[in-house]
């Protein structure tokens, strides 16, 4: 069961409020926090019985590791954090990892070792790299005895189960205390309007532009050259696809928890307004990037400055520093904690070309900022030259390695991007050959060829990238839409104060959401779109990581 689907709008979640506020009225809001575990474990066992077990005992383990941790002197908690990790990585690799590993050697090795196809559980990625989140803070002092009712909620609560944000025990065990599981006008309608945007996005949006971009990613698979136009059409399109996926996703999880009166972390703020691919990565899976930022990139830079103090290395990276420190301490755990994330991400090697692409991209941001100020020092200038260039450089960038993301062998990611770059020439529908012949041979001449290809397809490709590019660049997310009323717990810059791109602030500012009639009519208009739009269910893009 997927939030963009009948079963869930209509049967689940009414069922899950009305039963939270029935019972948190008559019982109290403990009973309505027993209700909501129940009902998240029934919400993720509709995908698989079979691994639900396989979560519960994950929970016990590591609630059983908090325990211990909680009794112990803090200095003493480290080899209990140790084991806890080591289990919670060992199943996450066992499920994600052991089939690509064992492909991997066969491959390499010429072996012919068998393992029978294994199923990744939903959702393993993101409550296991939850629980070691709340194992390392324990570990520092910063967590406290835990209730096992919170600490499963914390773990299982639905609305962020399958595909994040992930949360950390400071922001979500303080509510589950105060929480009192009530209905709420103000709550319901906030939630309402952020799942209605959310369910547009990702049905409408998304899964519209989807059935335009997959033929041209198979024709690649098939080992069919994509000439200039298509690969353009087919990378632009997919980083398209995943934003309004994503983004619809992390809208309708913030709504579900603002309608039972709780709050979770943004984990999206328009990243293709960034104009550095630093700032995309503040801005686009924003938990992940800041678990990744605490747990390990922090750990191997730091590991990595004290190695080299002790041997007498004592410039660092900085405009007057050296650039084998920059290389030794922001370049290479940038590398490797990018590598890491492709690899979360996915087993395949797709994945790893991801992850270390971004990781170059990175690495070449911040030598940017560090030595750009050698030879550019006018603070003014560059602003005004880089914010246009550096965000078309961040979203071409990002749309490339979202096509090795998205394909489904890294040929065929090669063949998309060698096409983008015009090593298979320029190709057009036929028909403008038949029917404009005019402008068929001046395009002729320019090295264009003429090819069988539908011309309806090529249309309704570009006729969804061009307006959802604009969507995406000129007027505010939902949360800054949202503002007054703080949907999460952390929150954008207002739009009035957002320095990213903002053409027609003003006329934007007008329309920022308040209870009113305007408001509901709209938020219906685009409910009715979503759910007449379900008539086929898919899967968000990130909801088996």
């Amino acid at each position: 069961m997927l939030f963009n689907s009948y079963a869930f709008v209509f049967a689940f979640l009414p069922l899950v409020l009305a039963g939270c506020f029935v019972l948190a009225r008559v019982a109290g809001p403990v009973a309505a926090q027993y209700w909501l575990i129940a009902a998240s474990l029934c919400f993720y066992a509709s995908w698989s019985l079979r691994y639900l077990p396989l979560l519960v005992g994950s929970i016990l383990f590591n609630f059983l590791i908090a325990r211990l941790m909680a009794q112990t002197p803090e200095g003493r908690r480290g080899s209990l954090m140790a084991l806890g990790i080591a289990v919670d990585i060992g199943l996450l690799a066992y499920y994600k990892y052991t089939n690509f590993f064992v492909d991997t050697v066969n491959m390499v090795c010429g072996a012919r070792f068998f393992v029978s196809q294994i199923l990744l559980p939903l959702g393993i990625s993101f409550y296991t790299f939850q629980q070691i989140t709340l194992l390392v803070d324990l570990s520092g002092g910063a967590a406290g005895k835990q209730r096992l009712r919170d600490f499963g909620l914390f773990v299982v609560f639905f609305p962020h189960l399958i595909a994040g944000p992930i949360v950390h025990h400071s922001e979500m065990m303080p509510q589950f205390a105060r929480a009192r599981y009530r209905f709420e006008w103000e709550n319901m309608a906030v939630g309402a309007t952020l799942f209605t945007v959310g369910l547009f996005k990702k049905a409408v949006l998304a899964d519209g532009l989807a059935a335009n971009v997959l033929p041209i990613y198979m024709d690649a698979e098939h080992g069919n050259a994509i000439t200039l136009i298509y690969a353009w059409g087919a990378c632009v399109g997919f980083a398209l696809q995943m934003y309004f996926d994503f983004s619809g996703y992390s809208d309708m999880a913030l709504g579900l928890a603002r309608m039972l009166g709780l709050k979770l972390p943004m984990n999206f703020n328009s990243p293709l307004k960034c104009s550095a691919i630093i700032d995309y990565w503040a801005c686009w899976h924003i938990t992940l990037t800041r678990f990744l930022t605490a747990y390990v990139y922090n750990p191997m830079a730091m590991h990595i400055v004290r190695w080299r103090h002790a041997h007498g290395w004592r410039r660092g990276p900085g405009p007057r520093g050296t650039v084998g420190a920059a290389v030794g301490v922001i370049a290479a755990p940038t590398m490797a904690t990018m590598f890491l994330s492709g690899l979360w991400h996915g087993a395949g090697f797709t994945y790893l070309v991801f992850g270390l692409l971004h990781g170059c991209y990175l690495s070449i941001n911040h030598f940017w900022r560090l030595y750009r100020p050698r030879f550019w020092r006018n603070e003014a200038s560059h602003e005004r030259v880089m914010r246009p260039v550096g965000l078309v450089l961040t979203f071409v960038a990002a749309a490339v390695a979202l096509t090795y993301f998205h394909a489904g062998t890294v040929a065929g990611g090669n063949d998309i991007v060698a096409g983008m770059a015009g090593l298979h020439g320029i190709a057009l529908p036929d028909v403008i050959d038949s029917r404009l012949p005019g402008l068929a041979a001046r395009l002729a001449s320019l090295g264009i060829v003429f090819l069988p290809l539908p011309l309806p397809a090529l249309l309704a490709l570009y006729g969804w990238i061009i307006p959802l590019l604009a969507i995406a660049l000129v007027p505010p997310n939902t949360l800054q839409v949202l503002f007054d009323y703080a949907p999460a717990i952390t929150m954008p810059l207002p739009y009035a104060r957002d320095r990213r791109i903002q053409p027609l602030r003003a006329l934007f500012e007008r329309f920022a959401w308040r209870p009113s009639a305007g408001w509901a009519v709209a938020a219906a208009a685009l409910s009715a779109c979503g759910i007449l739009a379900l008539n086929q269910v898919t899967s968000f893009l990130y909801w088996q990581f």
